[in-house]
């Protein structure tokens, strides 16, 4: 199984629409980032694990799903890097790939000296981005798509089906 581990301010850090939001609010580019990683998620299969360290959330570590995404905020006195290590640590096996997306050059060594492959902010931007673009090309030629009648009627009878359809009479 793959998995993307997301160093989330980094992230947030970043990306300019992200960057934006968080001049209003740390909470709504939060949960703008999940969103994002929701359809990533969904998109291409992978287990994706966001973490925020305690640098804006003050507390005890917590761990919560929204999405199907998992969101680890750390301990009080713990980095989101130490945590992404020991996330790393603990699924790098035969069967995971991990794959680690932050712009940490510092993480990036670390994660990858365990096992990891790396992800930078930017990287992960682009395939956001195309993976939007595959959506909508395959929206569009959905919608292209007329669907096959079963039955052939003449086109009279197609007709007065539409406006019963919509309520014409």
């Amino acid at each position: 199984m793959n998995v993307l581990v997301v160093d989330g301010y980094n992230i947030i850090g970043a990306w300019e629409e992200l960057r934006r939001i968080k001049e209003t609010s740390i909470g709504q580019a939060r949960d703008r980032l999940v969103e994002m990683l929701a359809e990533y998620q969904a998109y291409s299969g992978m287990r994706v694990i966001v973490v925020f360290d305690a640098y804006y959330v003050k507390g005890i570590e917590s761990k919560l799903k929204a999405y199907q995404i998992e969101i680890i905020y750390t301990k009080e006195n713990e980095t989101a890097d130490e945590c992404i290590e020991r996330i790393v640590k603990g699924l790098k096996n035969v069967i995971n790939q991990v794959y680690v997306a932050t712009s940490d050059y510092a993480e990036q060594r670390t994660i990858f000296g365990r096992g990891a492959l790396r992800i930078s902010a930017r990287e992960l931007s682009i395939e956001l981005a195309d993976i939007d673009r595959e959506i909508e090309q395959q929206i569009e030629n959905h919608q292209k798509v007329k669907p096959q009648i079963k039955i052939p009627l003449n086109q009279d009878v197609l007709e007065k089906f539409e406006k019963w359809r919509r309520g014409d009479t």
